[in-house]
């Protein structure tokens, strides 16, 4: 038993990695060439990867909404957990990086599950919901720029259906969120984004240690 979340050290990392994660050599592979570019700090993690998966089969998932694709590791995760009807609407603004995806996407064959749109996320997901697909959504995940996270996270929420869950990464923020001297952009807009997301009854919510902090919020 604990009163808190056991401290991951690099070798206790290493075990969880070795006993629980069961990543396909397809993944595996995207996964690597990303840890190749610059911005490789944005790939999440593997193990949350798996679990992002997994939400996705508990759920009985068949369609969601990922705003923040980079090179496609999490959109790639959620696919290969959906059913053959399943599909992604992803989100994001670089061509560079989602050609990156969209070949792993046609590899692992669930290219047909994946409408990439590459234009500003608000833009898409207004034109989703003035289209009618509110309360038509399973699964939300929401990995893009921080200061727009209230945003993002207001459209999701009317975009699923009651029951529906929205995954929200980088809570955590490297620990930042908690040094209340850091006033960065970035840090306080996830900051303010965490206590809106307390405040809000609209939904359930779990803020948990995995990768750099992912908060899962049910809608009620």
């Amino acid at each position: 038993m604990s009163r808190q979340t056991v401290n991951l050290t690099p070798q206790l990392h290493d075990y969880l990695l070795s006993v629980s994660v069961r990543e396909p050599e397809i993944l595996r592979r995207l996964r690597e060439e990303t840890a190749g570019l610059e911005q490789a700090v944005m790939q999440i993690s593997p193990e949350q990867g798996q679990f992002m998966g997994l939400l996705v089969e508990l759920l009985g998932a068949k369609n969601i909404i990922e705003i923040g694709t980079f090179t496609g590791y999490s959109a790639l995760c959620m696919a290969m957990a959906l059913p053959e009807d399943g599909r992604i609407v992803c989100c994001d603004i670089s061509e560079q990086w989602t050609e990156i995806a969209r070949r792993y996407w046609l590899d692992a064959g669930v290219e047909q599950n994946i409408r990439l749109h590459l234009a500003p996320a608000k833009s898409t997901l207004h034109h989703l919901i003035a289209n009618g697909q509110s309360g038509c959504f399973d699964m939300a995940f929401i990995d893009a720029d921080k200061t727009a996270y209230k945003d993002y996270y207001e459209s999701c929420l009317q975009l699923l259906k009651s029951g529906g869950l929205i995954m929200i990464d980088n809570t955590l923020w490297n620990g930042a969120v908690a040094d209340p001297s850091n006033q960065d952009a970035d840090t306080a807009a996830i900051r303010e984004f965490n206590e809106h997301l307390y405040n809000d009854d609209r939904v359930g919510i779990s803020l948990l240690p995995i990768g750099d902090g992912l908060t899962l919020a049910v809608k009620k």
